[in-house]
């Protein structure tokens, strides 16, 4: 019988190929989530061996004690753990055939209840909100992730190249995250690509914000340590770490509150501002499906639960909607 250490290197090599081959999962976030979720609990399990039961165990146990320091592991988490398992075994089935098929597409996740947002600012409280971080350096990340929907991820891993000035529009084609205190690049929550248009005031904000960025390059010169390639970088060039916008949010809200004693903004999170551009696109009219399209959410099916409240207030009012448009 080999030693654990031995069938843990062969069931790594099994794994790799599958992996490497799969050019999205080909990256330091899919790496990270075989090497810290993964490999630890199913690494000595042959490849061929694999069932869908077992698949779902390690989902049941990262759960219950795959945090840190052994407590539970967020579900959100275990889902991104699903998407780089079930992709590394779909080129295992499909590039290398070294599967018949994948046992990734009939394990069970745990739930994941749909909570709906909690206070969502209005569009007055979003614009005083921006006009308090206006001065700031990263102003146009939040003025981007209001008028989006975009996840913070999503932005942070935005290149200039994504950026069709002409339509105009963004290409969203990756997230980037912290994993282990590192900051990580991988694919979106959906695993897939999308399209967001802009409007003209937004092309304004980010072309400033490029003009700003060039300037600091040009400040720094060889310190300068990132390239162009990023559209939101520290102020010496390196990519923006995840947290920073996340811990900025508050102290800019609460700048706004000390300025403005009589119009304070209550308490907001950096993912709420998604909150705030999916409901007052519902609340205006837009279709649930082009909303569902530009948050990034596979189905439109999940945008209704999540803003379900939002659809019962268009619901009260669809008879006198309909009424005044037949004129009865």
């Amino acid at each position: 019988m080999p030693d654990a250490e031995g069938q843990r290197r062969k069931a790594s090599a099994a794994i790799a190929p599958a992996h490497e081959t799969g050019t999205e999962v080909r990256d330091r976030y899919g790496v990270s989530f075989l090497r810290l979720y993964i490999t630890p609990r199913i690494g000595t399990v042959r490849l061929q061996a694999l069932r869908p039961s077992a698949i779902t165990k390690l989902y049941r146990d990262l759960l219950l004690s795959g945090g840190r320091k052994g407590g539970p592991l967020a579900a959100n988490t275990i889902k991104h753990v699903h998407t780089v398992l079930r992709k590394a075994l779909a080129d295992a089935v499909l590039v290398d055939e070294l599967l018949p098929n994948n046992p990734a597409e009939r394990a069970k996740l745990p739930r994941i209840q749909a909570t709906e947002p909690g206070m969502v600012w209005t569009p007055a409280q979003l614009r005083a909100f921006l006009d308090t971080a206006r001065d700031h350096r990263l102003f146009s990340f939040f003025h981007l992730a209001a008028y989006t929907g975009a996840r913070r991820g999503e932005l942070l891993n935005l290149r200039w190249t994504d950026i069709d000035w002409d339509k105009p529009q963004i290409h969203i084609t990756g997230s980037a995250a912290v994993i282990d205190r590192q900051r990580v690049e991988g694919t979106t929550k959906s695993g897939r690509s999308r399209v967001v248009s802009l409007d003209s005031g937004t092309v304004r904000v980010l072309k400033a914000h490029r003009a700003r960025q060039d300037e600091e390059r040009l400040k720094l010169g060889e310190s300068w340590k990132g390239g162009g390639a990023y559209v939101f970088t520290t102020g010496w060039g390196d990519p923006l770490f995840p947290d920073t916008p996340s811990y900025l949010m508050p102290k800019l809200i609460q700048t706004h509150n000390k300025q403005n004693p009589k119009a304070q903004l209550p308490h907001a999170r950096l993912h709420d501002l998604r909150h705030v551009h999916a409901t007052t696109l519902l609340l205006a009219g837009v279709p649930v499906h082009v909303v569902a399209a530009r948050l990034g959410h596979a189905d439109p099916a999940i945008t209704l639960r999540v803003y379900a409240h939002v659809i019962h207030e268009q619901a009260a009012t669809a008879a006198d909607v309909f009424a005044e448009a037949v004129g009865g």
